[in-house]
């Protein structure tokens, strides 16, 4: 199995738990994950958040064969173009994540755009978690909405070139995200860490609206249980061949493995 959403490092509000590289791989083993796409928890909150990537490089070394490392860019912070060919050429980063209400810009601006045609000119897919933490839970210091399916759409429509996951989010069936025969460009697929097989069964509606091979295995740890995907997949209605491609073959492709 391979999780797309993973994270590696501390995070400024909160204390997580299997946040270093031997605590993830520990708690992988434990679940029978093989690899997992991280990037720096930590890089959520720096100002700088090319710190968190050379903290990220750093603790994956010796593990590359289970950790795939993810930057994390802000591109409205100064040097962003030098960042990220350090992260791909030196750190042998595989893609890209964004946080575009945590790093205060907007999916349209300029910025943004040319630093994803940028990922996308380098092979590197584009990560954007819709949510951090539930807005319901984040600390008082600060009040960071979710990004919208709105701007989802706005970006991949903008960027076609580019290859998106989407995730940390539910409710993609109602939205035109989810749907079929969308007009939307297909260059995104959509991660399943909060999503349900069972309540509503928007994985299976997801499968038959987009097709099983724009369905990637996520669980959002150590942010959150890995036990939740896990048993979603588990217990999904659908062919053997289906979860197979949805808990690996899917990213192996994606990723270029």
């Amino acid at each position: 199995m391979i999780d797309i959403n993973a994270y590696l490092g501390h995070f400024a509000f909160r204390q997580l738990r299997h946040s270093t590289a031997d605590g993830l791989l520990r708690l992988m083993d434990r679940k029978r994950i093989d690899k997992a796409v991280v990037s720096s928890a930590a890089a959520i909150t720096y100002r700088n958040a090319q710190a968190g990537n050379e903290e990220l490089a750093a603790e994956v070394e010796g593990h590359r064969d289970r950790l795939i490392p993810f930057a994390v860019l802000n591109p409205a912070y100064a040097g962003w173009k030098h960042d990220l060919r350090v992260c791909r050429e030196e750190f042998g980063m595989r893609g890209l994540r964004l946080y575009p209400h945590w790093h205060a810009y907007k999916v349209d601006d300029a910025a943004c755009l040319e630093l994803v045609r940028a990922a996308a000119a380098q092979k590197m897919p584009v990560s954007v978690p819709f949510r951090v933490e539930d807005r319901r839970q984040q600390s008082w210091l600060v009040d960071v909405p979710d990004v919208t399916q709105q701007e989802a759409m706005a970006l991949l429509s903008a960027v076609p070139e580019a290859q998106f996951v989407f995730g940390n989010a539910g409710g993609f069936t109602g939205s035109a995200l989810g749907k079929k025969n969308n007009g939307l460009p297909a260059n995104y697929s959509i991660e399943i860490s909060l999503l349900s097989s069972l309540a509503g069964n928007e994985i299976g509606q997801l499968i038959e609206n987009l097709g099983d091979g724009r369905v990637l295995f996520g669980t959002g740890m150590p942010f959150h249980y890995p036990d939740g995907a896990l048993v979603s997949l588990e217990v999904l209605d659908a062919a053997a061949a289906v979860k197979e491609r949805i808990a690996e073959g899917n990213a192996r492709r994606l990723l270029g493995l």
